[in-house]
């Protein structure tokens, strides 16, 4: 179980928006694959009769069960890139925390702020304002 993780480095203590978007693919995957819907156990989940109908010496790709399912039983990453390695470095080399600082950017520069009621965003900035002249939480015990 998880709580609190997400872009956490250093326990806790700093946080970076490159971490929290691979470790939100990380989540997403984790929870796609602990999907009852996707991950059932009954006789058609576990395919035994498909396991006996290809055998040792076949592949799994040109049987009905594996074609019913080939679009919808695999996680499709938002972040990372699945190629092999020759294709990935046909594609530009770009690893996993550069596309994210990438991500990061797009996500800063496509921001829209949600619908607020005016009231209710000066109370907020209030608080802020009152909070941040306090000093915030005592620091010393």
């Amino acid at each position: 179980m998880v709580y609190h993780a997400a872009g956490w480095l250093e326990g806790g203590l700093i946080a970076s928006p490159e971490k929290f978007i691979m470790d939100c693919e990380i989540l997403q995957q984790i929870q796609r694959y602990l999907d009852p819907a996707i991950t059932g156990t009954g006789p058609d989940d576990i395919a035994l009769d498909a396991i006996r109908a290809v055998g040792n010496e076949g592949h799994f790709f040109g049987i009905q069960h594996t074609q019913d399912r080939y679009t919808t039983a695999f996680y499709q990453p938002f972040l990372s890139d699945w190629k092999n390695y020759e294709g990935w470095e046909v594609a530009g080399g770009v690893r996993t925390h550069e596309r994210a600082h990438q991500m990061f950017k797009d996500i800063i520069a496509n921001f829209e702020a949600p619908p607020m009621d005016e009231a209710i965003r000066e109370e907020l900035a209030t608080f802020v304002a009152r909070r941040k002249a306090e000093g915030g939480a005592p620091t010393d015990f």
